[in-house]
């Protein structure tokens, strides 16, 4: 059953800027939202009459309202988090960038979100290890690198143009700096100036960017490729293709230490509620597409036409796997562009709830990469 459109509460938590100075702070604290984004709201789903409240009243949940945070969309719009956690009712709030979702849970305004690598790496170490776990994954993909079939029709092409991310030291950033200095081409990593220059934009304006000329293409998160694609530009590349199995972690699931030791009852039922909702995505794919879209409609007041949510819809999966070996390698990758000190991550993933969820269903347990609680 659907849940209600929610009331629309803003969330006024500022982005902040960071000084050139203070690189690891501004690298891991950037991750925009994929664009298509709305300020946060609140909701509160009914409970269904007489179901066993678990150990808190409430759980609130926040998560970005794009297509790579799919499984919050869908499973909150067909009440699927709901129904495992009965009695205990589902808050939710969207945000427009990570920044906010981790002060967020560090106020205690939330419990659990979907949140992307960079701002999870950023949560965990500015607070010593001590805000927050990673206890699943979400979404894999979705990244692509456009451009003006015009101006670039190959990769040598590159040089000299312009080309867009969505922000300094955000996860897209990070992806093209290491995929430039692997081309071996020259770029400074905080002025963008170099063989290639890279002009950080935000998702939102990429797209007028493009038609103005200003940029020659963008290396960016979906829907904002296909949007650029509807715009006629071209996939140079796909970053899956950079990836072993061609899978690389683009949302996890992350949650307060906090609730997570006060209420793992719950945490573990919104971790059941989102492998079932992965699985549910899988098996009616038109119809999570259809429900995804029906809620991007109720956060922000307009949906994703065909031309645009289609092929952005096929280049993510939906995965319980957090793939913690690949926010190791994003983590080596801002290292190597001197945008990062290497960060002890050790500790980052709690991944027991979801492999008992994963058990319980039949499936195969999820590994940590060496990062998990001791």
């Amino acid at each position: 059953m659907p849940a209600r459109r929610p009331s629309r509460i803003p969330h006024t938590a500022p982005r902040r800027t960071v000084a050139a100075a203070a690189v690891l702070p501004l690298l891991l604290g950037a991750l925009a939202a994929c664009g298509y984004g709305s300020d946060a709201k609140k909701d509160a789903a009914p409970a269904a009459d007489g179901a066993k409240k678990l150990s808190a009243d409430t759980v609130k949940i926040g998560y970005f309202p794009n297509l790579t945070h799919a499984t919050p969309l869908v499973g909150v719009q067909e009440g699927l988090f709901q129904k495992e956690l009965g009695g205990t009712k589902v808050q939710t709030a969207t945000f427009n960038a990570g920044p906010s979702e981790i002060e967020a849970l560090n106020a205690g305004s939330i419990d659990i979100g979907w949140i992307g690598p960079s701002p999870s790496i950023n949560g965990f170490t500015k607070s010593s290890g001590k805000s927050l776990r990673i206890v699943g994954g979400s979404a894999s993909g979705g990244v692509k690198l456009v451009v003006n079939p015009d101006k670039v029709k190959s990769v040598d092409d590159l040089k000299g143009k312009n080309i867009a991310t969505p922000q300094l030291g955000n996860t897209q950033d990070v992806a093209f700096l290491n995929w430039i200095n692997e081309k071996g081409w020259k770029v400074d990593a905080q002025s963008g100036k170099g063989d290639v220059n890279v002009v950080r934009t935000d998702n939102k304006i990429t797209p007028d960017a493009y038609k103005s000329g200003s940029i020659d293409g963008a290396w960016v998160p979906e829907p904002t490729a296909s949007k650029l694609v509807s715009e006629g530009a071209k996939v140079l590349l796909d970053e899956s293709d950079l990836w072993p199995d061609k899978k690389f972690v683009i949302t996890n699931i992350i949650v307060s230490q906090k609730f997570l030791k006060e209420h793992p009852d719950v945490v573990e039922a919104v971790l059941r509620g989102s492998v079932k909702t992965n699985e549910w995505i899988k098996a009616n794919s038109d119809k999570a597409k259809t429900s995804a879209n029906a809620a991007l409609k109720a956060l922000s007041g307009k949906e994703l036409p065909a031309n645009i949510i289609d092929p952005a819809w096929k280049s993510i999966e939906t995965t319980d796997d957090p793939l913690a070996a690949t926010l190791q390698a994003q983590a080596d990758h801002a290292v190597k562009a001197n945008l990062l000190k290497k960060p002890d991550l050790n500790g980052i993933y709690d991944l027991a709830p979801l492999n008992k969820v994963l058990k319980a269903l039949g499936k195969p347990e999820v590994a940590d990469a060496g990062l998990g609680v001791k």
